[in-house]
């Protein structure tokens, strides 16, 4: 049997799956509980990791959420563990997060045990690995999607970066715990995961069009994390524990799926990165973003109008090199400079790393671009939900869909779309629609 319809608890270590792709997909995941009262099983948890002492990490509202409980479990079981709770309030995954982590840090600890949701679990991430220390989980919300990737999503010099480190080596998701997560959390899972269709989709494409690395068996492995999600979205509105366990499993199995690609890529596409460059915004200017799941919510609804009017495309090499010819580098450089204030430079330096605007590989893309489109179309029909059907699934949970209703303004959903494809180096719609010379176009419909 393919490991992609294997139970979730036969593809934890120490289970090895050789791969036609190439690889050998594992993961240092040793444990996984997603029920009622999940949470008691902590020590077993611990035990099968072979550690004795936790430094636990909560934030103030997660303390109150799972944190207390969880101590009341360890004291219980005789548990000795060191107790940290951020001092502040709002925690950004970033150097401030981590630095106060590893300041209290108990060197007698053999491990970190994050009590939360995305910021937490990404911070205890960072820092476990930093510290050669192991880390798990006990989630407080089916906020995100990782909870087992080998990833976090951290802000570095004012840049939404992610950083490849280590999976946590338990999860706990007690639904009983989670069920009574804000509702704008529960909604904030299904929009990381209805995202999903948008990443395999540009995966494939990039796959075929740059040669990136693509396997299969991880894209299965997330479509059916993506039925899950999907299958207990109306439950999920109604915080029925059943449905609020499913859409967990359905984000730990995506970001199982994560780990064993070894990239974010099966993930992460064109939505996501609306949300990243929004959070970098914000940053710049000194606000609050929303969580990361709406935002992305959002993002893929505008993602799909954007597939939408690629279907209808029949792209020439004559327009892609014209646009290309009349590529002004100072004025990208300059729009850069605006849009990203304080953090130009480094996005700078990723194009002087990357050479994504180098004529010569632009003019690469363009072949292949042209000799593969009716594969594009044949991936965006095989891969993308009917339009009405995802709209349908966001309203059954009330998710956003409109910038505008996020506080974001038409300027900035724009500026988004327009320089996505500038913050790293992976090929989305958004950087073909550059190749192709319809991105300012794009951009300019874009509602």
């Amino acid at each position: 049997m393919p490991f992609c319809h294997l139970p979730i608890e036969e593809m934890t270590f120490p289970a090895q799956f050789p791969c036609e792709c190439g690889k050998t997909h594992k993961t240092p995941l040793k444990y996984v509980r997603i029920a009622r009262g999940a949470v008691e099983s902590l020590p077993e948890a611990l035990a099968v990791m072979g550690k004795k002492r936790p430094f636990v990490v909560c934030d103030k509202n997660t303390l109150k959420a799972a944190g207390e409980r969880v101590y009341a479990v360890l004291k219980n079981a005789g548990i000795e563990f060191v107790p940290f709770v951020f001092p502040w309030n709002e925690i950004e995954p970033d150097e401030r997060a981590v630095g106060s982590v590893m300041m209290n840090f108990d060197p007698s600890c053999d491990c970190f045990l994050a009590v939360g949701s995305g910021v937490i679990n990404d911070v205890c991430k960072v820092a476990g690995f930093a510290a050669g220390k192991p880390s798990l989980v006990v989630g407080t919300a089916p906020s995100m999607d990782g909870y087992a990737s080998n990833s976090s999503s951290m802000i570095v010099n004012g840049v939404k970066s992610t950083l490849y480190n280590r999976v946590p080596e338990a999860i706990i998701a007690d639904t009983d715990i989670m069920k009574d997560a804000p509702m704008r959390m529960l909604q904030a899972g299904l929009g990381d995961m209805l995202a999903k269709y948008i990443s395999i989709c540009e995966w494939r494409i990039s796959h075929i069009i740059t040669g990136e690395y693509y396997c299969e068996e991880v894209a299965s492995l997330i479509r059916r994390a993506l039925k899950k999600c999907v299958d207990g979205a109306e439950g999920l509105a109604n915080r029925d524990p059943e449905a609020v366990g499913a859409v967990a499993e359905g984000l730990i199995l995506s970001g199982m799926a994560m780990g064993f690609a070894e990239v974010s890529r099966p993930a992460s596409g064109l939505e996501h990165y609306f949300s990243h460059m929004w959070e970098m915004m914000a940053l710049e200017r000194g606000e609050k973003s929303e969580l990361h799941g709406i935002q992305v919510g959002v993002g893929t609804r505008l993602t799909m109008d954007i597939y939408e009017k690629i279907k209808s495309l029949t792209p020439t090499r004559e327009r892609a090199l014209e646009a290309r010819a009349n590529f002004d580098a100072a004025a990208w450089e300059a729009r850069v400079h605006r849009v990203f204030g304080k953090t130009a430079p480094q996005i700078l330096a990723i194009e002087e790393k990357t050479q994504k605007n180098d004529p010569a590989k632009h003019a690469l893309r363009v072949e292949a671009l042209i000799a593969h489109w009716d594969d594009v179309l044949s991936i965006i029909r095989e891969e993308l939900p009917d339009y009405d059907f995802l709209i349908d699934t966001m309203k059954t949970v009330s998710l956003p869909m409109n910038p505008a209703e996020i506080g974001i303004s038409d300027a900035d959903a724009k500026d988004a779309f327009l320089c996505a494809r500038d913050i790293r180096d992976k090929y989305l719609s958004c950087s073909f629609l550059w190749d192709l010379g319809y991105l300012d176009e794009f951009v300019s419909e874009l509602k």
